[in-house]
């Protein structure tokens, strides 16, 4: 089988995104309202019940909407650092101590032949983190809400197979845009998120021939269009000497209102 996923949501309204492979099922994030999640389980095959790990990136409402409500009814461990469970726990409602999982950023835990891997991110949360999959040779790296691609950010996602970034804004549609200039400021500041130029750029510098597909995620539906930021992103990868074919390498939509398919990691 090897490892795959579903995006089964990205973008201000909610995120959420399932691994698995023949030993795991993960869940990461859990941004939606139990009723959508169980929709959205339902329609990619997913048993909640099943689950062996919810892995939580940062407490920001998107990201833990339905959080303490699915862990509850499904009986489901959560993991998270030690920040973000003192950020997130007023949020959830009562979490059996059993089920609550101290994961420190940077630590990797396996869930039999599924390994994940965290590493710290710049977000204006308490203690943000994204997260790395392993299954034998093969890599998935998500990499959302990310104020700036730091060195590090690019060490940790770095030789992966598939990526899913966040391209979250057009600069000019956010400056001309409506929202209040201190917003304005927060989502272009190195805690905020990662504009569509700035996708790009960090793309070109990631750029490998292991890596088949990059997922564009997190966009705004205010300041940003999917067309857009895919051919922004490519415009700068092209000036960075990066010619591609589709064959051998991939931009895919994600989506706010839909799962993306199955994709199979390892699969060309």
């Amino acid at each position: 089988m090897g490892m795959q996923f579903t995006v089964l949501s990205s973008g201000s309204t909610g995120n959420a995104t399932v691994i698995q492979n023949e030993s795991a099922t993960v869940l990461v994030d859990v941004g939606l309202s139990m009723k959508r999640m169980n929709e959205l389980f339902e329609e990619q095959g997913v048993q909640p019940a099943n689950i062996d790990a919810v892995m939580i990136t940062h407490e920001h409402s998107d990201h833990i909407k339905g959080l303490g409500a699915l862990a509850r009814k499904y009986d489901l461990p959560i993991y998270a650092n030690e920040a973000t469970w003192e950020a997130l726990e007023k949020h959830i409602g009562n979490i059996a101590e059993e089920k609550k999982v101290v994961m420190q950023t940077g630590e990797a835990l396996d869930f039999g032949t599924l390994r994940v891997e965290s590493y710290g991110i710049s977000h204006d949360a308490a203690e943000p983190v994204g997260y790395c999959f392993y299954d034998g040779e093969e890599k998935l790296s998500l990499a959302t809400d990310l104020g700036y691609m730091s060195d590090k950010v690019k060490a940790a996602i770095s030789d992966s197979d598939v990526l899913v970034l966040e391209s979250n804004h057009d600069v000019e549609m956010l400056r001309m845009g409506r929202y209040p200039w201190n917003i304005k400021r927060r989502i272009l500041s190195d805690v905020g998120h990662l504009s569509n130029e700035a996708s790009g750029e960090a793309l070109s510098q990631l750029m490998t021939a292991k890596l088949k597909r990059t997922y564009l995620a997190h966009l705004s539906r205010e300041h940003n269009l999917m067309d857009l930021a895919k051919m922004t992103v490519r415009d700068v990868m092209e000036d960075h000497g990066h010619f591609f074919k589709e064959k051998e390498f991939e931009l895919r939509d994600t989506y706010y209102d839909r799962p993306t398919p199955w994709d199979k990691v390892g699969k060309p």
